[in-house]
């Protein structure tokens, strides 16, 4: 559901306990710590899956992880807390005890991740500041820290978001591109299923000759609109008549997601430096000829339902909450999981986006085609064209780790 890079999908689950925080490093090189003892926990479930390894510190840096925005941005605090509910909401559900039956980290269950979510929830209401906050979390929590994408817990992250759009309940002259409901046949559809190509064509205008007749929600004004709607996974959409409704993911075909920012940079058509998806959508906008092209060089096609403005739902069929909901690889995190990431994360300051090194506290509560293997992190960032621009200014490396209360 969203603009990403690809990784190998070659690693299960390998995390690092932490009983505290770590020394301060720079995010892009991670320092190594001194590790008061290891344990090798053959807890495999398959004979592909690895070993956990778990390594133990002393406290180093009592503010390394402080979440500032708790209490520095007016009703931070409540989406917090409405994210923890969502995802307690979601622990009670038998999709949830089906998942945590098989989870491969024998430690984490689903009475544990729940039993620390409520403790956390009850810090989150009675800290009056960050480092009290921290200070608590740093002392009843175990740091489970990935080891992201090369063993040394290095997480790639990006950023989605809702995008907003003009459109229309029937096809006009302005108003030509589709986004299709999910086929009520779609589960006998014989595999591999249709490309992007073969079911809209190149110019995404020749649909109703095929498996897409019939099956148009809306219509956006714009191809490259409808794209990313299916990149995001969701849209707000506003009609003539000052309505409104909104779009959620309802499923996809079976092909692998292909980064259009991935093909332009190796066409040259864009450098890899500074690679937004603003930079993406501006290319393709002032080329149009080259958007049949290079939009159908992604095959996966994204089917979606009418939410009636709801907010943005995400794998675990709860809402996701911004800057407080992130999608990792659920073949390999713990579903609804209490998580901190440590990254640089963009925020507008007058007509410029800078960069500024954040901590977060996060639930995990959503996933994504390209979003494979422990090293990568999307993050969800809102609704509208400034959560647009912020998150397709995330191309960031940092670190996640999981938050469990101690046995």
């Amino acid at each position: 559901m969203q603009y990403k890079h690809q990784h190998s999908n070659k690693l299960i689950l390998i995390l690092t306990t932490y009983l505290c925080c770590l020394p301060l490093f720079a995010c892009n090189s991670q320092q190594q710590v001194s590790q008061e003892n290891q344990i090798l926990s053959a807890q495999s479930q398959t004979a592909e899956t690895q070993p956990l390894l778990l390594s133990q510190t002393s406290p180093q840096d009592d503010t390394y992880f402080l979440d500032n925005q708790i209490w520095g941005e007016a009703g931070d605090k409540e989406n917090l807390l409405k994210a923890i509910d969502y995802s307690l909401s979601y622990l009670q559900t038998p999709q949830a005890q089906a998942v945590y039956q098989k989870y491969i980290v024998a430690d984490i269950t689903r009475e544990r991740v729940e039993k620390s979510l409520k403790r956390f929830r009850e810090l989150v209401v009675n800290s009056q500041n960050a480092q009290e906050l921290q200070d608590a979390v740093n002392k009843e929590f175990v740091f489970y820290k990935s080891i992201g994408s090369d063993d040394r817990g290095t997480i790639l992250f990006t950023g989605y978001y809702k995008p907003i759009y003009q459109a229309s309940r029937k096809p006009t002259a302005e108003y030509r591109y589709p986004v299709y409901r999910l086929p009520d046949d779609f589960n006998t559809w014989s595999k591999p299923h249709p490309t992007r190509l073969e079911l809209e064509g190149a110019d995404a205008l020749q649909a109703d000759k095929g498996k897409l007749k019939g099956l148009e929600l809306f219509w956006l004004k714009s191809r490259i609109d409808a794209f990313i709607a299916q990149v995001q996974g969701s849209a707000v959409l506003e009609f003539s008549d000052g309505t409104t409704t909104s779009i959620n993911y309802a499923a996809n075909t079976d092909h692998e997601y292909v980064s259009l920012g991935k093909e332009l940079i190796k066409d040259g058509k864009l450098e890899q430096e500074g690679i937004s998806l603003e930079k993406v959508i501006n290319y393709l906008e002032q080329n149009p000829q080259s958007q049949n092209q290079y939009l159908p060089r992604n095959p996966r096609f994204i089917f979606f339902k009418d939410t009636k403005n709801a907010p943005a739902i995400g794998s675990l069929n709860v809402p996701v909450t911004p800057e407080r909901s992130i999608a990792t690889d659920k073949s390999l995190m713990p579903p609804g999981a209490l998580a901190i990431i440590r990254a640089p994360f963009p925020f507008i300051d007058g007509d410029k986006i800078e960069q500024r090194l954040v901590s977060r506290y996060v639930l995990d509560q959503d996933t994504g085609g390209a979003i494979k293997s422990p090293g990568r992190v999307d993050y969800y960032i809102g609704v509208g064209k400034q959560a647009g621009d912020r998150a397709g200014a995330i191309v960031n490396k940092g670190e996640l780790y999981y938050l469990l209360l101690k046995d």
